[in-house]
């Protein structure tokens, strides 16, 4: 970047080396928590490769015995709506890893950004129409173009726009179950029961079916992601970048005490939100409820995610066993883009029509046991990977076609590691 001063706040001057490590130095912290919160996106997103009821507000038929309730109770007040948070969160830190790679490089950061962007967008567009309809990643990618026009605000500006998108979103949600409340219950139950069946139908056909579901599930779901994910994710871009100019996670040990403040005002906000979300699924069919605690957990879940990183930043300084976690989980972070894209083909694979076609098959139990097995897999092939390689695949490709250039992707030394914490 040849105008670093101008992309930075400034009142932050570049002398003041905000990442507070040396150009090389990898941020294990961010690699791994972006890790850990790849085990929540997980756990989230398999619900809707295992089941055509997920997210439509009547019951699954899978999910009716005590057990799988109770599953469905812990994902939904555990992991839905904090964990993309987290994700969205370390985006925005890892935007100001690529500034500085780019001041390092020498390179002009806009033309860099808007290509990585667009390259993204990409492979979100393929991951979308081929594997999940679910996919984030062309949200991130025009919500990334946001934050680069907007990155030479100030952190006041940029906190307020924040505040003003979690409250708005939340707000939204609110008057939407308010009116919900004076539907005709009866024909949307019909309506969603007869939707999940033709889902179904499709999702275990054929391959090419399957895509053609895909394509119907987008263009009736895409509004929801503008309404729901896209304004939190985009408050949480701003923290990070926030957090990322004040290099927040390159001296963790620094800010124990804001950490433990994090950890329990992030759990007295977060949890009786995440309570009121996830109550419902133990109630059954009562979608009017369900718009209401999504309505209280937009408001909340940033806090229950805050308190998730601090939670996990402070384990992480906990002697061996800290050590021994963040060596277990930074590789599988630092290679999150191919781990998420192989999170999916797995899923796929299992529960559509490209291989055992076991969706409908199996309750909120047995694809928590999925879940964490696919997860295992992640880590340990993350683990076998960049042992031998400098990036993952789909880090390698990204970056690539951003820098115009065919980086190195086998290991030679300590410095091919640079920048790659920024690459996801």
């Amino acid at each position: 970047m040849n105008t670093a001063p101008k992309d930075m706040a400034p009142h932050h001057p570049p002398a003041q080396n905000p990442g507070g490590a040396a150009p090389n130095e990898r941020q294990q912290m961010v690699d791994a928590l972006r890790g850990f919160a790849l085990l929540g996106i997980l756990v989230v997103n398999i619900a809707s490769f295992a089941s055509t009821y997920y997210g439509l507000g009547v019951p699954d038929p899978m999910a009716l015995s005590l057990a799988d309730r109770c599953a469905s109770f812990v994902r939904a007040f555990v992991f839905e709506t904090k964990f993309y948070l987290l994700f969205s969160f370390l985006f925005g830190y890892s935007f100001t890893l690529q500034m500085r790679s780019a001041e390092r490089d020498g390179k002009a950061f806009v033309p860099r950004m808007v290509r990585r962007h667009v390259g993204l967008w990409v492979i979100g567009v393929v991951h979308a129409v081929l594997l999940y309809y679910g996919d984030i990643l062309t949200t991130y990618a025009v919500l990334g173009a946001v934050l680069l026009m907007l990155r030479r605000r100030g952190d006041v500006f940029l906190a307020c726009a924040g505040i003003a998108l979690v409250l708005l979103t939340s707000l939204l949600w609110a008057a939407v179950g308010q009116m919900y409340t004076h539907m005709d219950m009866l024909m949307a139950t019909q309506a969603a029961y007869a939707e999940a069946a033709a889902a179904l139908a499709a999702y275990r056909a054929t391959p090419a079916m399957v895509v053609v579901q895909h394509l119907r599930d987008l263009s009736q779901t895409w509004w929801i992601t503008g309404l729901v994910q896209a304004p939190e994710a985009l408050a949480m871009f701003f923290a990070g970048f926030i957090a990322g100019k004040r290099g927040l996670l390159a001296h963790v040990e620094a800010h124990r005490t804001l950490l433990w403040r994090m950890f329990w005002w992030g759990l007295a906000v977060g949890l009786p939100g995440a309570l009121a979300y996830a109550w419902p699924t133990l109630r059954l069919n009562d979608p009017v409820r369900d718009i209401q605690g999504l309505a209280v957990t937009l408001l909340t879940a940033p806090f229950l995610a805050a308190a998730y990183a601090a939670g996990m930043l402070l384990v992480f300084q906990r002697g061996r066993g800290g050590r021994l976690l963040v060596q277990l989980l930074a590789p599988a972070g630092r290679m999150a883009l191919s781990n998420y894209l192989l999170q999916s083909l797995a899923c796929a694979w299992i529960f559509l029509a490209y291989g055992l076609s076991w969706i409908g098959t199996i309750g909120p139990l047995a694809t928590f046991a999925v879940a964490f097995a696919i997860f295992a897999g992640n880590l340990a092939l993350s683990r076998w990977w960049m042992h031998r390689f400098a990036y993952g695949p789909a880090e390698w490709l990204l970056r690539a076609f951003t820098n115009l250039q065919r980086p190195p992707l086998r290991r030679r030394r300590r410095a091919d590691q640079r920048d790659s914490s920024a690459e996801s």
